[in-house]
């Protein structure tokens, strides 16, 4: 979470979130009709905007503890701190629950240790309403350590997990139900229940440690702050995750982001890696999610918003490196700068932006469409609307070709 913000009127959307058109028969696990990365690239077309939704800055979870006591006064974009109740924010992750809900992972809250102690890490659930372009927050879950499983001090007595012990950015639910996260402060793994309560022990990625990371001990960090796990994909059959960190390793090639593989069965890291190279050293990644065996869609962006919003896109990502380089081929799906907009949906013109700092969610839906989410780092952000609080914004695109998908990865 970076600090940051948007408006954004609701408006009626035609093709929702929640309504996914049925995927393409073909979901054998080979690429699209582009060439690969760094061979003559040909990027898919403009993508289409066909589902707007807008979630209010200022929402928060009923009944709920203050927040915000470390945030100072304010105001920030129009909103003064501290807060009666929990705000639902910071989107960092997205799963899709099929009953046009999504499970949306609240990240460490106000975008520190220092600030987040009274921040409760939570994952809410959500449901776009197709007709009205609202949000609907159905309830959600807090996140919690009742079994002792996270070895050094937490902020709570009563282990209820909050934004000065964790931030995470990344969440995958398991063939079996449980979820797993992605933290930045370690960066560690985090694995769940279906309601919440962390069952193993944190786990570490050896040979990367961030600067919050409880066992320096007076070390060096290996990887900056809030560089950890911010994208992370289950593999198409279940067995595997692969933890994608957002900043580079010291020692590596600048721009360069390790992508390890972890293997379910053994809970272990299988020491087995790609490596995903940003456009520029100075982008960061968003989110990840798996098209088959091979291919991943990733989320790469630089860090304005608003008028300063430049580059803000969606990758497909190739394991198999076909130019020999020792990276993932790439190639570009979606410019979410210059989304066509036929229909103004949203109340915006012919031409739709994304111009957030943090965009940190995407969807597979069908062959064809995305669902894409970004983070409004609640109330710090404001991209849509310079000096107004951005809301949590929930888009659905149409790729110009097929993905051809392997089916698991719509599950």
């Amino acid at each position: 979470m970076k600090r940051l913000s948007i408006t954004a009127g609701v408006v009626a959307l035609t093709v929702g979130l929640a309504s996914p058109a049925v995927a393409d028969r073909d979901s054998k696990d080979h690429g699209p009709a582009t060439t690969a990365f760094g061979q003559g690239t040909t990027a898919f077309g403009q993508a289409k905007l066909t589902g707007f939704a807008s979630l209010p800055a200022e929402t928060f979870v009923p009944n709920s503890e203050p927040s915000g006591s470390a945030i100072g006064a304010g105001p920030f974009n129009g909103i003064t701190g501290p807060f009666a109740d929990q705000p639902v924010q910071g989107f960092s992750g997205a799963v899709n629950r099929h009953d046009g809900s999504y499970d949306v992972l609240s990240d460490n809250g106000y975008g520190g240790k220092a600030n987040s102690a009274d921040f409760l890490l939570r994952v809410h659930r959500v449901e776009p309403d197709t007709k009205t372009g609202k949000v609907k927050v159905l309830g959600g879950f807090n996140l919690s350590d009742p079994y002792r499983k996270v070895p050094f001090p937490l902020t709570r007595s009563d282990r209820v997990l909050t934004g000065a012990d964790f931030d995470v950015e990344s969440i995958v639910r398991a063939y079996d139900g449980t979820y797993w996260l992605g933290d930045e402060f370690g960066p560690f793994l985090l694995h769940f229940s279906s309601t919440g309560k962390l069952l193993e022990a944190p786990i570490s990625l050896d040979g990367v440690r961030a600067p919050e990371n409880p066992y320096l001990n007076g070390a060096q960090p290996t990887i900056g702050g809030s560089k950890g796990f911010e994208g992370m994909v289950r593999s198409v059959d279940g067995r595997r995750l692969y933890p994608l960190l957002e900043g580079t390793v010291n020692g590596d090639t600048p721009g360069d982001l390790r992508f390890s593989e972890f293997d379910l069965k053994t809970r272990d890291y299988t020491g087995k890696r790609f490596t995903y190279r940003l456009e520029s050293p100075s982008n960061a990644i968003g989110d990840a999610i798996a098209v088959d065996r091979n291919r991943f869609l990733v989320i790469e962006r630089d860090g304005g918003q608003g008028a300063d919003a430049k580059f803000k896109r969606i990758y497909l990502a190739d394991t198999r490196d076909r130019n020999g380089d020792g990276v993932m081929d790439k190639t570009l799906v979606a410019d979410l700068m210059n989304i066509a907009n036929p229909k103004g949906l949203g109340g915006f013109g012919e031409t739709f932006t994304f111009p957030f700092t943090t965009i940190e969610d995407v969807v597979l839906l069908d062959n064809r469409t995305l669902a894409v989410l970004n983070d409004n780092n609640f109330p710090f952000s404001s991209g849509r609307t310079p000096g107004k609080a951005d809301n949590n914004e929930f888009i659905t695109i149409r790729l110009s070709q097929s993905l051809k998908a392997d089916k698991r990865a719509l599950r």
